[in-house]
């Protein structure tokens, strides 16, 4: 959709909105919680994705519709998100409980884990296909074709989606007639912590996906298909992840996420240094970034929901994770419209200091950076039962767990 939105002419603004939709109108499951009670998981979700999915379709016909100007399809295609969004943020306000209740806590962990390295691989398998459709001078029935694979896709998972256990809500919840204390959930103490590092990520994550992109339709002149391919590359770091998950019941959360931030603190400042001229361009680098964007993204997100699972009172439940989401994806949502105004405002700095080229996009990623060191302090205050060190999680995967496959193979 951001190559799309590119190929219409779309400012790096216009481009922040577009990414910024889907987690922004994830508010709507403040007053959506309201109704999961009454309809149930299962349908409440069921009949969000089906609309979803319903878009998908309309969106696949602007593409070829040839009587329609630039500007005319990129309002219509913003038009259309907003409706795809707008269903998928009221219907989201039931996953999250519905799933809490399906898995149980001591292996909430390895599911999650197991979850991100399904998506990481269909997510790449989706990025390789679309780039074999695009080619290197896509037009504009082959992006309509992509559309078209997603909402067949979308339907198919229709099915999968059916199939999925429900999970009956509690008793007292569903006849509950007391007003939503939402103030004094926000100011629950382990929760509140969780909230305020959600706000510091978002707006260091906001954006990565869509301005690095940007980047290297600039700086690299890559064709579509080129820049697909190597973006794919991100998804599989879901699958080194596993590992992550298989340790995260014992290890806790916490210093996961501190893990996580330090490797983000990283891979920005070799953005930064690609972008200010210092390091040259080459594909194996960036090939490396984006594996360990995907990565980090992925310890992160499994590692931060699992969290929200643990320190989420049971009473109350579908209320606290609907304020959950929503202040970490309005912010999330935010963040890369911000991004973009500010790209889009020094345009045209282009300047050399300290043997640094100083422009556009060695700002945001040196902005983008800051906000991930903030993100550490954020992490290291949290508040987790039976949480382990950092220290330790390092000696488990540098020490221990390397000692025990090389016992393995030596016994064998």
């Amino acid at each position: 959709m951001v190559l799309y939105a590119r190929s219409l002419g779309a400012s790096a603004t216009v481009l922040g909105i577009i990414t910024g939709m889907m987690p922004l109108l994830v508010i709507f499951q403040i007053p959506a919680a309201n109704y999961i009670a009454r309809v149930g998981y299962k349908k409440f979700v069921y009949a969000g994705w089906g609309t979803r999915v319903l878009f998908i379709f309309v969106i696949a016909i602007i593409p070829v519709l040839a009587f329609l100007n630039n500007g005319t399809r990129l309002s219509l295609i913003l038009f259309l998100l907003f409706i795809f969004n707008l269903s998928r943020g009221i219907s989201s306000a039931a996953w999250l409980p519905w799933i809490s209740s399906l898995v149980p806590a001591q292996v909430r962990g390895r599911y999650l884990a197991a979850d991100q390295a399904f998506i990481g691989v269909a997510s790449c398998l989706a990025f390789v296909i679309a780039a074999a459709c695009l080619g290197d001078h896509p037009r504009a029935w082959q992006f309509a074709l992509i559309f078209l694979i997603s909402g067949i896709n979308g339907a198919i998972s229709l099915r999968f989606l059916k199939q999925i256990p429900d999970v009956p809500v509690p008793e007292e919840i569903r006849v509950s007639k007391q007003p939503v204390p939402w103030l004094e959930m926000a100011k629950f103490p382990p929760f509140k912590r969780l909230l305020i590092m959600n706000l510091g990520w978002s707006a260091a994550y906001g954006g990565i996906s869509a301005f690095t992109v940007a980047f290297l339709k600039a700086q690299t002149h890559m064709s579509e298909a080129t820049i697909l391919y190597v973006c794919s590359v991100f998804f599989l770091g879901a699958l080194v992840s596993l590992w992550f998950g298989m340790h995260l019941d014992v290890m806790g959360s916490k210093p996961v996420m501190v893990f996580s931030s330090l490797l983000w603190i990283a891979i920005i400042t070799v953005w930064i240094l690609m972008a200010g001229g210092v390091l040259a361009i080459s594909p194996l680098l960036i090939l490396a970034l984006q594996f360990f964007m995907g990565l980090g993204a992925s310890v992160f997100n499994m590692a931060n929901v699992r969290l929200a699972m643990v320190i989420t009172p049971q009473m109350g439940r579908n209320h606290f994770f609907a304020l959950y989401s929503v202040v970490a994806n309005l912010s999330l949502g935010l963040a890369p419209v911000l991004w973009g105004m500010l790209i889009d405002l020094f345009q045209g700095i282009n300047v050399r200091s300290y043997g640094i080229l100083w422009n556009r996009f060695t700002l945001y990623f040196l902005g983008a950076g800051l906000m991930f060191l903030l993100t550490v302090l954020l992490k290291l205050r949290l508040q987790e039962p039976a949480s382990k060190n950092v220290e330790d999680l390092v000696k488990e995967m540098f020490i221990s767990s390397p000692q025990r496959i090389i016992a393995r193979v030596w016994t064998r």
